[in-house]
């Protein structure tokens, strides 16, 4: 039966017919899960901000999956520019049924040092253009009079304090509570929306850590499973949120983390 399922999986039909959209889809934690999506059956629009050739790869690699891809540059900083991301999306593909609300960045000082434009900035992208987005995803799903799905990428660190990135945690906080209130409000329109938290993932943002041995072992010494969690590990997780198999989930947190956040400590 297991043998079964995973052939079923594998062969693309979990998503099959869907159209999916993934911001900060160029690399890391964004690219693994567009491809996942792809490999499950989705065609795939992937955001970008400043790597174009990163996103270009991610679409190429959607394509090997048999599926349709489209690359879109948008700074989600700058609210304006959402809109023409969904206009881009379903001139392409005629609808959009999973939004992936993965774009974030961090910025790190202690808290004394933090500017404001910082702060804006961590914000902008991490709590504001999710939101934004969220909304013109929900708009165009209303207009269609269609259901849909919002996975949200925050972090353990919507739960797990980590000095200095004061505003990074706030944003993921801030994540958490929007996830909770939407799944109440969109619930009515068959809209379901839940977020993901990774811990420790080998992904592009981390490599100056990666490079550091001591404190890569450090760091998985906390992280009861004993390694650092991979993009598939995430995308994976993605994956099922998106499809019917979660279709009774809303309003969730599921962490990926390897037990990182029950075990961590200064």
């Amino acid at each position: 039966m297991a043998i079964a399922m995973n052939e079923k999986q594998g062969s693309g039909q979990r998503l099959a017919g869907k159209v999916a959209l993934v911001t900060g889809g160029s690399q890391g934690i964004g690219q693994g899960i567009a491809i996942r999506l792809a490999r499950d059956g989705a065609d795939v629009a992937v955001v970008y901000r400043s790597h174009p050739e990163g996103a270009a790869e991610t679409v190429g690699k959607i394509e090997e999956e048999g599926r349709k891809g489209l690359a879109v540059q948008a700074d989600l900083g700058d609210t304006r520019q959402i809109p023409a991301i969904f206009e881009k999306t379903l001139e392409r593909f005629g609808k959009v049924d999973i939004l992936v609300n993965n774009a974030g960045l961090e910025r790190k000082a202690p808290f004394w040092e933090v500017s404001e434009e910082d702060y804006d900035r961590v914000l902008d992208v991490n709590l504001r253009g999710v939101f934004f987005t969220t909304r013109a995803f929900v708009c165009a799903l209303k207009a269609a009079r269609q259901p849909g799905r919002v996975i949200n990428i925050s972090s353990v660190h919507e739960e797990l304090p980590l000095p200095g990135f004061a505003a990074y945690c706030a944003s993921k906080g801030g994540v958490r509570m929007l996830t909770r209130n939407l799944a109440v409000e969109l619930a009515p329109l068959g809209i379901t929306i839940n977020s993901i938290a990774p811990g420790a993932i080998r992904t592009p943002i981390n490599v100056t850590l990666l490079k550091d041995e001591k404190k890569v072992a450090a760091l998985v010494s906390q992280i009861p499973l004993g390694r650092l969690g991979e993009t598939d590990d995430v995308a994976g997780v993605a994956a099922f949120l998106a499809s019917d198999d979660a279709a009774y989930m809303t309003g969730t947190t599921v962490f990926v983390d390897g037990g990182l956040l029950w075990n961590y400590h200064e």
